[in-house]
């Protein structure tokens, strides 16, 4: 007969359901701090609005304009991207190719989509909507993931290279530097009937998709083994591929969702304005790389969540309306972001080692 557990042994955590306790904790901790700042900024800009709005107009900031078409709908692009971005950095690794991606998806979408008529139903028009920038997103990340693990190259020099080699594929594979060539449309039926669909007054079909991707990030690496996997080859390489774990089938997994979740964005931008250009996405990759710093990804590994890189978009957002809001020069924008960066990589540094410092003290 087995002996009745004692209140110690039913109180008392495993060391491996105490450090995921601590985990949690954690970004529990970060993401409400994240959650301040936006308030923060929210409530300046929004002061700064009642007072720079002209009599009988509404809060420069705080209108409805603004907050979906200036704020929300932006962002949603840089956080599909951000989540996956996420996956890649809690491995310990990186993507600056993401924006690259999202152009080549959206041009290969705008370029099949007008060979459609403007009228095509959208039985025919949606599943190569969703499927054309997926497969080429997916396609994308596989090919990056596959050069990482199978030359065993770093994956900022394979993702740079790969940067030039899609963006450059971009601008030479269509006929026209943008899509519909002249005299064409895309199909009604993907960018006014589903991408732009009214509900209420507003549009808020790249919301609804962000959100999904958010929650379907989230759903991977809190309830799904792989992402386990994922935070253990991020914590300790060696440790996870001693304990058998598949190291280079999780990393490529990783980067294929990465080229997955900016293809996604690729589909969201076509769908949203109705074309694509070769300068679609330029310049997104410091953007999304910041977001998911901000969010509380750790360059080192091992950290990181979708709720996070959610926020971190948020964050950038509102500093990059409040320039728009303050009448500041655009130019202000990349320092900014540059010292977002500069500023979160050095707190998760100060952190990692004020909690290095704690754990030696008790030992």
């Amino acid at each position: 007969m087995n002996p009745m557990p004692t209140v110690a042994t039913i109180e008392k955590p495993s060391p491996a359901r105490a450090g995921m306790l601590t985990s949690i904790r954690r970004s529990l901790g970060q993401e409400l701090g994240l959650l301040l700042v936006v308030l923060l900024i929210g409530t300046v800009l929004g002061i700064h609005g009642w007072n720079d709005a002209a009599p009988g107009r509404p809060n420069t900031f705080l209108n409805a304009d603004n907050l979906i078409d200036g704020i929300a709908t932006p962002m949603s692009y840089y956080a599909i991207m951000a989540v996956g971005l996420t996956l890649v950095i809690i491995t310990g690794g990186i993507d600056i190719s993401v924006g690259s991606v999202m152009a080549l998806s959206a041009l290969g979408t705008a370029a099949v989509l007008q060979r459609l008529p403007a009228d095509a139903p959208a039985i025919q028009v949606l599943p190569l909507a969703v499927c054309v920038p997926l497969g080429i997103g997916l396609l994308c990340g596989l090919i990056n993931g596959g050069l990482i693990v199978g030359l065993s190259l770093h994956p900022f020099i394979v993702t740079l290279g790969t940067m030039s080699i899609f963006r450059g594929l971009a601008n030479v594979l269509p006929a026209e530097k943008t899509l519909p060539a002249a005299g064409k449309r895309l199909p009604q039926a993907f960018t006014t009937d589903f991408m732009r669909i009214e509900v209420g007054g507003l549009q808020p079909m790249p919301l609804v998709i962000m959100l999904v991707c958010i929650v379907a990030g989230a759903f991977y690496l809190r309830m799904l083994v792989a992402g386990r996997e994922t935070y253990a080859i991020g914590g300790n390489e060696e440790a996870a591929r001693f304990s058998g774990l598949r190291v280079g089938w999780i990393k490529l997994r990783t980067y294929a969702l990465a080229g997955l979740c900016a293809g996604i964005a690729g589909m969201v931008s076509v769908g949203r304005f109705g074309t694509a250009s070769t300068s679609t996405g330029t310049g997104y990759e410091l953007t999304v790389i910041a977001a998911a710093v901000v969010g509380g990804a750790s360059l080192l590994g091992g950290r990181g969540t979708a709720l996070g890189a959610l926020l971190g978009t948020l964050v950038i957002a509102l500093i990059e309306n409040g320039i728009i809001i303050l009448r500041l020069a655009q130019e202000y924008r990349l320092v900014i972001i540059g010292l977002a960066i500069i500023v979160a990589v050095s707190l998760d540094r100060l952190g990692s080692h004020l909690r290095a410092r704690r754990a030696s003290a008790k030992h």
